[in-house]
Protein backbone atom coordinates (compact mmCIF):
# COMPACT_ATOMS: atom_id res chain seq x y z
CA UNK A 1 0.00 0.00 0.00
CA UNK A 2 1.41 3.37 -0.94
CA UNK A 3 1.61 6.18 1.58
CA UNK A 4 -0.84 8.13 -0.59
CA UNK A 5 -3.38 5.28 -0.43
CA UNK A 6 -2.90 4.94 3.31
CA UNK A 7 -3.32 8.68 3.76
CA UNK A 8 -6.56 8.60 1.73
CA UNK A 9 -7.91 5.70 3.83
CA UNK A 10 -7.11 7.58 7.04
CA UNK A 11 -8.90 10.69 5.75
CA UNK A 12 -11.92 8.60 4.68
CA UNK A 13 -12.14 6.96 8.09
CA UNK A 14 -11.88 10.29 9.90
CA UNK A 15 -14.52 11.78 7.60
CA UNK A 16 -16.85 8.85 8.30
CA UNK A 17 -16.29 9.11 12.06
CA UNK A 18 -17.08 12.82 11.92
CA UNK A 19 -20.13 12.16 9.73
CA UNK A 20 -21.32 9.50 12.17
CA UNK A 21 -21.04 11.92 15.09
CA UNK A 22 -22.93 14.62 13.21
CA UNK A 23 -25.67 12.15 12.24
CA UNK A 24 -25.99 11.03 15.85
CA UNK A 25 -26.27 14.64 16.98
CA UNK A 26 -28.92 15.34 14.36
CA UNK A 27 -30.78 12.18 15.39
CA UNK A 28 -30.68 13.26 19.04
CA UNK A 29 -32.12 16.69 18.20
CA UNK A 30 -34.86 15.17 16.02
CA UNK A 31 -35.65 12.57 18.67
CA UNK A 32 -36.05 15.34 21.22
CA UNK A 33 -38.53 17.20 19.00
CA UNK A 34 -40.50 14.01 18.47
CA UNK A 35 -40.45 13.22 22.20
CA UNK A 36 -41.82 16.67 23.01
CA UNK A 37 -44.59 16.30 20.42
CA UNK A 38 -45.46 12.86 21.79
CA UNK A 39 -45.48 14.05 25.40
CA UNK A 40 -47.77 16.98 24.58
CA UNK A 41 -50.42 14.45 23.59
CA UNK A 42 -49.65 11.44 25.79
CA UNK A 43 -47.88 12.80 28.88
CA UNK A 44 -44.32 12.47 30.10
CA UNK A 45 -42.33 9.33 29.33
CA UNK A 46 -39.30 7.85 31.08
CA UNK A 47 -36.06 7.08 29.26
CA UNK A 48 -37.02 3.39 29.13
CA UNK A 49 -40.45 4.22 27.73
CA UNK A 50 -38.86 6.52 25.17
CA UNK A 51 -36.54 3.73 24.05
CA UNK A 52 -39.53 1.44 23.52
CA UNK A 53 -41.33 4.19 21.59
CA UNK A 54 -38.30 4.76 19.37
CA UNK A 55 -38.13 1.05 18.61
CA UNK A 56 -41.79 0.32 18.08
CA UNK A 57 -44.06 3.39 17.86
CA UNK A 58 -45.15 4.65 14.46
CA UNK A 59 -44.58 8.30 15.42
CA UNK A 60 -40.86 7.63 15.82
CA UNK A 61 -40.41 5.21 12.89
CA UNK A 62 -39.21 7.90 10.48
CA UNK A 63 -36.08 8.36 12.61
CA UNK A 64 -34.99 4.81 11.78
CA UNK A 65 -33.67 6.07 8.44
CA UNK A 66 -30.95 8.04 10.21
CA UNK A 67 -30.19 5.12 12.54
CA UNK A 68 -29.77 2.86 9.52
CA UNK A 69 -27.23 5.23 7.97
CA UNK A 70 -25.27 5.33 11.25
CA UNK A 71 -25.18 1.52 11.25
CA UNK A 72 -24.01 1.57 7.63
CA UNK A 73 -21.18 3.96 8.57
CA UNK A 74 -20.24 1.73 11.53
CA UNK A 75 -20.10 -1.31 9.26
CA UNK A 76 -17.87 0.51 6.79
CA UNK A 77 -15.53 1.63 9.56
CA UNK A 78 -15.32 -1.86 11.08
CA UNK A 79 -14.90 -3.79 7.83
CA UNK A 80 -11.65 -5.66 7.32
CA UNK A 81 -11.39 -4.66 3.67
CA UNK A 82 -10.72 -1.08 2.55
CA UNK A 83 -13.70 1.12 1.73
CA UNK A 84 -14.07 1.45 -2.02
CA UNK A 85 -14.26 4.97 -3.38
CA UNK A 86 -17.57 4.00 -5.03
CA UNK A 87 -19.11 2.86 -1.70
CA UNK A 88 -17.78 5.93 0.08
CA UNK A 89 -19.17 8.33 -2.52
CA UNK A 90 -22.52 6.50 -2.61
CA UNK A 91 -22.89 6.79 1.16
CA UNK A 92 -22.17 10.53 1.06
CA UNK A 93 -24.66 10.99 -1.79
CA UNK A 94 -27.27 8.97 0.12
CA UNK A 95 -26.84 11.15 3.22
CA UNK A 96 -27.07 14.33 1.14
CA UNK A 97 -30.33 13.03 -0.37
CA UNK A 98 -31.67 11.90 3.00
CA UNK A 99 -31.32 15.23 4.78
CA UNK A 100 -33.42 17.23 2.34
CA UNK A 101 -36.51 18.44 4.20
CA UNK A 102 -39.57 18.79 1.96
CA UNK A 103 -42.98 19.99 3.05
CA UNK A 104 -44.66 17.81 0.41
CA UNK A 105 -42.15 14.94 0.21
CA UNK A 106 -42.24 11.36 1.47
CA UNK A 107 -42.88 10.60 5.15
CA UNK A 108 -39.27 11.17 6.23
CA UNK A 109 -38.92 14.40 4.24
CA UNK A 110 -42.20 15.82 5.63
CA UNK A 111 -41.47 14.88 9.23
CA UNK A 112 -37.93 16.22 8.88
CA UNK A 113 -39.29 19.47 7.46
CA UNK A 114 -41.79 19.78 10.32
CA UNK A 115 -39.14 19.05 12.96
CA UNK A 116 -36.94 21.79 11.52
CA UNK A 117 -39.88 24.20 11.73
CA UNK A 118 -40.36 23.42 15.44
CA UNK A 119 -36.89 23.07 16.87
CA UNK A 120 -33.96 25.52 16.50
CA UNK A 121 -31.44 22.94 17.77
CA UNK A 122 -32.49 20.59 14.95
CA UNK A 123 -31.96 23.44 12.46
CA UNK A 124 -28.46 23.98 13.81
CA UNK A 125 -27.66 20.26 13.62
CA UNK A 126 -29.03 20.19 10.05
CA UNK A 127 -26.90 23.18 9.07
CA UNK A 128 -23.81 21.60 10.61
CA UNK A 129 -24.19 18.31 8.76
CA UNK A 130 -25.08 20.11 5.51
CA UNK A 131 -21.92 22.20 5.74
CA UNK A 132 -19.87 19.14 6.58
CA UNK A 133 -21.17 17.26 3.53
CA UNK A 134 -19.85 20.00 1.26
CA UNK A 135 -16.32 19.72 2.68
CA UNK A 136 -13.59 17.77 0.96
CA UNK A 137 -12.28 14.49 2.31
Amino acid sequence: MTSNTLSQRIRQHQYLRDLRNKLLHLHKMLLETERIAYEQVSGRVSSGELLQLVIAHEQFAWLHRISEVVVQVDEMLEADEPISLEDFEKLIADVRTLIVPLETGNTFERKYYNALQREPSAVLAHAEISRFLTSKV
